[in-house]
């Protein structure tokens, strides 16, 4: 099985923890060169001494720009205007009951987790297309796109519209070296993980520890795994589609949501 990605650059966005990061590691383990983006430098720069820690070799790029809006893409594109794989990684996440989600949240979801993928697959994939070579792009979506999250209705919407986006950017590369796919986590286990549940503990009266068990027995019961996975299991299903020996899958929605999604199909 070929998954040496050597010579090949890899942008992944959002990598400065959680799966993007572990996502940009894997890559890395398998030869390719690195752009880490994030909006801080000193997030950045803490990324990519991990990286370099994990790989010593790899030849790692800053990208330190925000992508929720179409002046931060534009920098990103201007500064790299080439790239060999794009993981379209970034995205927020915001429990809200859905007679609170006013105007402005919709709209940051969907900039956020639409419109970066949106834009920066506009620019790569026709740049991968024109140069009539080889090329990958990756959308992180969620099993939330399919297995509808009561509590973050905007949420769910913002990742169904990837599977969507990702199914008609990968319309365009029939007959090429080029695919788009889209890869959907379950419940993972980040850095942000505990911060998170303490907040919505705290706001439902109970305990973070309490709130992570009922993840699997109230809000997620299908669950087969039954338990949050890790940043690099699903980093290891992104990066083996951003690899040679995916060339047969284009166009799929892959699942890493541990058996959430009860249709097999």
């Amino acid at each position: 099985m070929n998954i040496d990605l050597t010579g090949k650059l890899a942008l992944v966005t959002g990598s400065t923890r959680g799966i993007g990061l572990a996502t940009a590691i894997g890559l890395a383990r398998m030869g390719a060169d690195v752009i880490v983006n994030g909006r801080e430098t000193a997030s950045v720069t803490e990324a990519i001494a991990k990286l370099k820690q994990a790989v010593p070799a790899v030849k790692t790029h800053a990208a330190v720009f925000d992508l929720g809006g179409a002046e931060g893409c534009a920098g990103l594109v201007a500064q790299f205007p080439e790239v060999d794989i794009l993981v379209n990684n970034l995205g927020i996440y915001e429990p809200k009951p859905f007679f609170d989600i006013e105007d402005a949240d919709w709209t940051k979801m969907f900039e956020v987790n639409v419109m970066s993928g949106v834009r920066l697959t506009r620019h790569y994939l026709k740049q991968m297309l024109d140069a009539k070579d080889w090329g990958r792009v990756v959308f992180v979506s969620s099993e939330s796109a399919i297995f509808v999250p009561k509590e973050m209705v905007h949420y769910g919407f913002s990742k169904a519209a990837q599977l969507y986006i990702a199914r008609g950017a990968a319309e365009q590369t029939k007959a090429t070296n080029i695919t788009v796919n889209s890869v959907l986590p379950g419940p993972t286990w980040v850095e942000m993980a505990p911060v998170r549940l303490a907040a919505r503990a705290k706001g439902l009266g109970t305990t973070a520890d309490e709130l992570a068990a009922r993840t699997f027995t109230e809000r997620r019961p299908a669950s087969l795994l039954q338990r949050y996975a890790t940043p690099e299991e699903v980093a290891n299903l992104i990066c083996y589609v951003c690899s040679k020996a995916a060339s047969a899958t284009n166009g799929a929605a892959l699942r890493a949501d541990g058996g959430i999604v009860t249709n097999p199909f």
